[in-house]
């Protein structure tokens, strides 16, 4: 499988590096904004992690073979994703190669998720969320659950990065799933 990532310009660089080391076994082209690579800079530290891919490529590099739809890969994620991107995919101004691979997959109907990482909303902001549901994305805000206990902020990474794992139909135990209260509580007696 091939994967395209993009890394825009909002907080959660830490999303797309642990998402990164999941997709080790597969092809990923990894596409980074000038606003990306500050931000990873800030929250990552060593962002080595960001390299291990197969193609990458800045935002401005539009001569990349994903900047074609005769390019084949499988899906996209846009994470993190600015609200700045939103509303760029959400009206097809494709200035820059994450947008313009985003375009693409809409265009070609593959599967794009767009991890939407601000809060509050705006209203402008939650209409380009829906303009971009309405053309085909997926909008996966990284919201918190609790159902599974969380004992740290890596555990809660997990939990995001298991959500995208999932719609892209990709096994993984970043988390545990849902069960009911009743199975919670037999586990917890399990291990204690």
């Amino acid at each position: 499988m091939r994967y395209v990532i993009g890394m825009t310009g909002a907080s959660g660089a830490v999303l797309a590096a642990r998402l990164l080391e999941q997709l080790r076994s597969h092809e990923v082209d990894l596409v980074t904004t000038r606003a990306a690579r500050i931000v990873a800079d800030h929250e990552l530290g060593d962002d080595t992690v960001l390299h291990a891919v197969h193609h990458y490529s800045a935002e401005a590099d539009l001569d990349a073979p994903i900047a074609s739809s005769s390019c084949l890969w499988d899906a996209m994620v846009v994470v993190p994703c600015s609200v700045k991107t939103l509303a760029a995919v959400a009206h097809s101004y494709a200035s820059n190669l994450v947008v313009r691979a985003a375009d693409i997959a809409l265009r070609t109907r593959r599967p794009l998720i767009l991890v939407l990482r601000e809060t509050p909303l705006s209203l402008p902001t939650i209409e380009n969320m829906r303009t971009a549901a309405l053309a085909g994305a997926t909008i996966l805000p990284p919201s918190m659950a609790y159902y599974f206990e969380p004992e740290s902020v890596d555990d809660v990474t997990d939990f995001f990065v298991g959500k995208i794992m999932d719609l892209l139909g990709l096994p993984h135990s970043l988390y545990r799933r849902w069960s009911s209260p009743a199975q919670t509580r037999n586990h917890r007696l399990r291990e204690a």
